[in-house]
């Protein structure tokens, strides 16, 4: 596909955000920047998380997971995970959410522990929230360099520019308001682009004839349950296990997911979303592992992509010439929906909690605050920038991966302290929780560091924990140390637990 074409494709796509974007920031205040007036429809909601939660990166890493012979549909495990660890999210998590009447999730733990649990837990939502988004866009604008801009002269530097600034114009007024609409559209694209896809490819290998799921479930990719090996990383238990806190952690204590569900009428709609989404959302990462098989089938059967694998494959295939121009198209759009509506919903995400965490700028008058509030949204996504860019020279691993791994070490922390709220009336001695939860995540990096497979085993075939393999149930051990950690520094009192 020429640049020409994609460039026209990438215009076009965001002068329809802008435009609604326009439409949707008329009269907008600080309180719908921030929450959309709390009148958000639960269905829209709902439909936009799926784009939010799957990102690019799983529209490009996920089809690419399959081809491992020791990852095939296994991410499924973790997916299963997720839906009971949303239904926690909607039925524990949310209606504390909503009794407080909360703008920053993040202030349930000043009202609970104080000042200093409020700006651990904020600060690791940060630092995470601002790596996780970044590994998002880093991975689309990986894409876009490649097939678009590398090819007009333009460095990838001016890429990640160009990228952020386009989020920037369109979420700069409405902020959530807006995201709520947009995200909508852009999951739509995407998910209406994965199936026509997935169609046409289906249908250039002849499979419908004996049948698409019978060809899918008969390949070399399709197992999903993995119950041999304990010690192995892809271990059911390990995948599920991780699954649910992945899903506490990254959607019930994550500013950029629940400042979405925040902005729901009441609870109850609230809690409608959550679990339809969650529903929903089991199926669509079917398909896109059905894809990727689709994918590997197809490169198997032509030779276009033969020998690639990973982030690399979906592109490779979908661009070549010979895939024809349809899919194309369909892939670039697709992808571009599913990068923009995870990084623009973080973008203002961590806008707030800059603002009301860090900065506290409910404290001021409305015409301060929102002089301050797009200083700040402005600050972050120059942040942003300098991140994507840090990252491009510094990882190399599947995507997936990278965003797994770094949730276990940042999320962990914040499950433990939540939770250490929401189930024991203990108060702590506030200035020391800083300390638990980094020392929690240093001895969960120093695990991980030395088990089985590890990086400090100096390729050995066991570590400190024997053959054991940490998996993403990673997060799972940081989330228990934390939470013990916290009885060494209980306060001498006791406080009624408000949520």
């Amino acid at each position: 596909m020429s640049p020409g074409i994609i460039g026209l494709i990438v215009i076009l796509y965001f002068a329809l955000l802008i435009f609604i974007a326009k439409i949707t920031s008329r009269n907008a205040t600080n309180e719908s920047f921030y929450m959309g007036n709390r009148q958000s429809k639960w269905y829209l909601v709902a439909f936009g998380m799926i784009g939010a939660s799957l990102s690019g990166v799983t529209f490009l890493s996920i089809p690419g997971w399959v081809g491992n012979s020791a990852n095939q549909f296994s991410y499924m495990q973790v997916v299963l995970g997720y839906f009971f660890g949303y239904m926690v999210v909607a039925f524990v998590l949310m209606p504390i959410y909503y009794r407080m009447q909360l703008t920053s999730i993040y202030s349930y733990l000043e009202d609970r522990f104080g000042y200093y649990s409020h700006k651990t837990g904020a600060i690791f939502f940060l630092g995470s929230r601002i790596l996780g988004a970044s590994i998002r866009l880093l991975l689309v604008a990986n894409v876009l360099q490649m097939f678009l801009f590398e090819k007009i002269g333009v460095p990838f530097e001016v890429t990640v520019f160009i990228s952020i600034a386009l989020i920037w114009v369109y979420t700069n007024k409405g902020g959530i308001k807006t995201i709520i609409w947009t995200d909508t559209l852009q999951t739509f694209f995407m998910i209406t682009a994965v199936l026509l896809m997935s169609h046409i490819i289906a249908d250039d290998l002849g499979l419908y004839q004996s049948g698409v799921i019978k060809a899918i479930n008969e390949s070399n990719y399709s197992k999903i349950f993995f119950f041999e090996d304990p010690n192995s990383g892809n271990y059911f238990w390990k995948h599920f296990l991780g699954g649910i806190f992945i899903t506490i952690g990254m959607t019930g204590l994550d500013q950029d997911m629940m400042q979405k569900n925040l902005s729901c009428k009441n609870i109850k709609q609230a809690q409608l979303n959550m679990t339809t989404f969650s529903a929903v959302l089991i199926f669509v990462n079917l398909v896109f592992l059905g894809l990727g098989a689709l994918l590997y089938m197809h490169a198997s059967e032509t030779g276009v992509g033969q020998g690639v694998a990973g982030d690399l494959l979906f592109p490779t295939i979908a661009l070549d010439p010979s895939t024809g121009m349809t899919i194309g198209i369909l892939f670039f759009v697709g992808l571009i929906a599913a990068a923009y509506s995870s990084a623009d919903s973080a973008l203002t995400a961590l806008t707030t909690s800059f603002s009301f965490d860090l900065f506290r700028l409910d404290k001021r008058t409305d015409i301060d605050q929102e002089k301050a509030r797009k200083k700040i949204h402005l600050l972050v996504s120059v942040l942003m920038l300098v991140v994507i860019i840090i990252l491009k020279y510094s990882t190399s691993a599947n995507a997936i991966d990278n965003i797994m791994v770094f949730a276990g070490f940042t999320y962990g922390p914040l499950i433990g302290l939540f939770f250490f709220g929401i189930l024991t009336k203990f108060q702590l001695k506030d200035k020391w929780v800083p300390v638990i939860c980094v020392l929690s995540a240093f001895i969960t990096i120093l695990l991980r560091h030395y088990s089985a497979g590890g990086a400090g085993v100096d390729g050995a075939s066991s570590g400190i924990l024997g053959n054991y393999r940490i998996g993403y149930e990673l997060i799972v051990f940081n989330s228990l140390i934390t939470f013990l950690l916290l009885f060494t520094i209980l306060s001498k009192k006791l406080k009624s637990n408000k949520g």
